[in-house]
């Protein structure tokens, strides 16, 4: 599905992450595995560090403190929005939405659009589309954009082939009409019937969690796991990243009348570095047009990676500049989405640690 929006943009952008910082080496004791192995995954794959969340810090502590924080400094006002749309896979609870709890935690004025999209990898292009679609309301001002997620709550500490590039954080985007905006283009596609190539099996109604859900088991190759954690098949997702995001790329430049050359950067999720060296070779790219340096730093904390990508490698110039980008971003679903637009001159770029 191709879409267009006119007269929007990005106007301000902070990411959210933990203070706890681990390193893959100290991830590597907790496996039986030979370390000379590990460090040869290491290098390939760009592991490093992750920020992992304490034991009890929920999505809404995340998002609260990253609002609170631009509401202190007068970076945005707190009757300034009128909707609020969390993408989260790892709410605070079943019900009620955690959009509601971070406006009720925040006592937030009562008109105002709450929403939460349940969306990971591909959760910042979705997000933005919701909020372009949300503007095109003339009650609606500005949106605030809260991407966020606590996967490694729901993954092993026993699995290798997961633990250690998961990675926790939340972004808040704020996004508004903008007169000399121009167009943004964008594309999506989600395909269910291969849903279980990224899944946490337990925890929903279809399997809820019991006893037997919670029992770790050995899954092969010493990697223990329950079916209430992250189940990964890693192959189908290199496989599925190299066949469908290159196409889905092509097509939106076509769409847009241009070509890879006139992109500035391309800021896509940020599974690890070999898959996206792996994808710009695919789509004919140069690997400097392609920050591949979150995971190795934050680890992968799904949907927000893409803001995390932007404030990491152009804080300091997106206040000032402005640059043409293509965002894309594939996995959970799966679902495979990008964008195109200009970015820059924000409000505020910035990164917080909680």
């Amino acid at each position: 599905m191709q879409l267009t929006f006119q007269g929007k943009r990005i106007s301000g952008l902070l990411t959210v992450v933990p203070r706890h910082e681990q390193s893959f080496m100290e991830d590597m004791k907790l496996f039986n595995f030979p370390e000379a192995r590990s460090r040869k995954l290491m290098e390939v794959m760009g592991y490093d560090k992750h920020r992992l969340v304490e034991d009890g810090v929920c999505v809404s502590d995340l998002a609260v403190a990253g609002l609170q924080h631009l509401f202190d400094r007068g970076a945005l006002g707190r009757d300034d929005f009128d909707a609020l749309i969390l993408v989260t896979q790892t709410p605070d609870h079943p019900m009620p939405p955690t959009s509601n709890v971070i406006q009720g935690r925040l006592q937030l004025k009562d008109d105002l659009f709450c929403l939460d999209i349940n969306q990971g990898c591909a959760g910042f292009v979705v997000g933005l589309m919701q909020a372009f679609l949300l503007l095109e309301q003339p009650a609606i001002r500005k949106v605030v954009l809260v991407n966020a997620d606590v996967v490694s709550r729901k993954t092993s500490p026993r699995d290798r082939n997961s633990y250690p590039l998961i990675g926790d954080a939340a972004s808040i985007t704020v996004i508004e009409r903008g007169d000399s905006a121009g167009t943004v283009h964008a594309n999506i596609k989600m395909d269910g019937t291969r849903r279980e190539a990224l899944m946490i099996p337990a925890g929903g109604m279809r399997l809820p969690h019991s006893e037997q859900t919670a029992a770790l088991e050995d899954v092969g190759d010493n990697n223990l796991r329950a079916q209430d954690h992250l189940r990964m098949d890693g192959s189908a997702v290199f496989n599925f990243v190299q066949v469908e995001v290159p196409p889905m790329v092509a097509s939106l430049l076509e769409q847009a009348g241009t070509d890879a050359d006139a992109v500035d950067w391309f800021l896509f999720h940020q599974p690890n570095r070999f898959m996206l060296q792996k994808l710009a070779d695919k789509i004919g790219i140069p690997h400097d047009k392609v920050p591949m340096n979150v995971v190795e730093k934050y680890g992968n904390s799904s949907g927000v990676t893409i803001p995390m990508a932007i404030v990491e490698n152009l804080r300091n110039e997106l206040p000032t500049r402005s640059f043409q980008v293509c965002l894309a971003g594939f996995g959970v679903g799966l679902t495979w989405g990008s964008m195109l637009m200009r970015l820059g001159e924000l409000q505020f770029c910035d990164m917080l640690e909680y």
